[in-house]
């Protein structure tokens, strides 16, 4: 398995559709049956770990609609090439890389890929994890009433405000509502000396959401440390919960955290 995280992955077992909304058209890897998740990838793009990811979310279970945002979809992440998409991506008018900006402009597409995710599959409604750049992107498509069920993999965002979230107080506000009324929680994985992603973050959304944040910290010990090229030089440090850092054998805490995942979109959009 190792080796093949080694290696470009061609995505064979996913189809590749092309999808426009709000005249926007972006490529998105489906692949699976049963109620829809949709999988954001973190930087610098659509890994073999990150498909691993979703593989795992369809075999439990689900369609998987995994969309292209940025990056060469299933390259092996090389560290010069994902520092040029790295640097793309925080000037991009799609994103919002750094505080007091609010919520990623792009988050509106997916609310809408979420809504035609819903119409096509059925089902109580739509899971959602973000991962890093995009960690904060599922819980701004709670505004979208069918999505249920978002996970925030170490989210990332603003990146020059670690004690700060990308959400706006509108925006927080109006989750915390949505996340009462309907009865849901958010859920949200990070380890204890992520750079990127620290404890203040979490605070700060416990703060703003209450118990219907959901958080967990896993220890640094508990980190893969045979990472692709551009991990070994641009993030130096447990990261990456359910990808890169995860490590693959039965009874280690983030596979723990994955299973935790897959259960909780079982309960969410299955029971």
């Amino acid at each position: 398995m190792e080796d093949m995280l080694a290696r470009d992955d061609d995505l064979a077992d996913f189809v590749g559709r092309q999808i426009e909304i709000d005249d926007v058209e972006k490529t998105v890897w489906v692949t699976g049956d049963g109620p829809a998740v949709i999988v954001m990838t973190e930087l610098p793009g659509i890994s073999p770990h990150v498909a691993r990811f979703a593989r795992w979310v369809r075999d439990a279970g689900f369609t998987v609609y995994m969309p292209s945002l940025f990056g060469r979809d299933g390259a092996v992440p090389a560290a010069d090439e994902g520092s040029q998409t790295f640097k793309k991506v925080c000037v991009a008018a799609e994103f919002h890389a750094f505080a007091g900006k609010g919520s990623s402009p792009v988050t509106g597409w997916l609310r809408g890929l979420a809504r035609l995710a819903h119409k096509e599959c059925g089902g109580p409604g739509v899971g959602a994890i973000g991962m890093c750049f995009t960690g904060n992107f599922a819980l701004s498509m709670m505004l979208e009433p069918s999505v249920i069920a978002p996970v925030l993999a170490q989210p990332s965002l603003p990146l020059d405000k670690p004690e700060e979230v990308e959400s706006s107080p509108e925006e927080l506000r109006a989750v915390r509502e949505r996340l009462e009324k309907d009865d849901l929680t958010v859920r949200a994985y990070r380890f204890e000396g992520d750079q990127i992603c620290r404890a203040a973050r979490f605070a700060a959304y416990a703060d703003a959401l209450g118990d219907r944040f959901v958080p967990t910290t896993l220890p640094d010990s508990a980190a893969n440390t045979n990472v692709s090229p551009f991990f070994e030089a641009h993030v130096p440090y447990p990261h990456s919960v359910v990808t890169q850092h995860l490590i693959d054998g039965a009874g280690e805490p983030t596979v723990k955290a994955r299973d935790e995942i897959l259960e909780f979109f079982r309960h969410r959009l299955q029971d």
